[in-house]
């Protein structure tokens, strides 16, 4: 695996202007994509939702690009663009939140799913557990461990 080049660094006003706004172009994709996401998870489509995986990786890895290229010529781009990098710091904190949306609405789908499988589980073990009675003659617990395999297809 071979070492990232370093960020150009930027020598002009047009070039500050480029970078800044090829971050802002790639930030507003990657929050289009993100809601996007959000709202399929949130209706319950889930496999329409992994359609996005590959874009949204291919977003990602433009935003970090340019984030790090905007990182290491943060003071070159404030003296030649303020307006634009106080337009991208509102943007940035926008995106901010909606990542913790996102990040909300999938772990609660995936919270969700796991009880799903759980409850299945569990209800697929108590129905294949052997009915024993104890020395009371009343039936007793299915020992614990004794769990069955749950198989779960992704085919819809």
């Amino acid at each position: 695996m071979s070492m990232p080049a370093a960020p150009a660094r930027i020598e002009s006003a047009a070039e500050a202007e480029n970078l800044v706004r090829h971050l802002l172009a790639a930030m507003d994709a990657l929050i289009a994509t993100v809601e996007e996401e959000t709202a399929l998870v949130r209706a319950g489509r889930l496999k329409d939702a992994t359609g996005l995986e590959a874009t949204k990786n291919e977003l990602a890895r433009l935003y970090v690009g340019d984030a790090a290229q905007v990182k290491a010529n943060l003071a070159a781009l404030s003296h030649h663009v303020p307006e634009l990098v106080a337009v991208m710091h509102k943007q940035h904190d926008n995106f901010n939140a909606l990542l913790k949306i996102n990040l909300t609405v999938l772990a609660t789908a995936h919270a969700v799913s796991e009880g799903l499988i759980r409850g299945a589980a569990a209800e697929v073990a108590r129905k294949n557990a052997p009915q024993t009675y104890g020395k009371s003659g009343r039936p007793t617990a299915p020992p614990k461990g004794a769990a069955n395999p749950v198989s779960v297809s992704r085919m819809l």
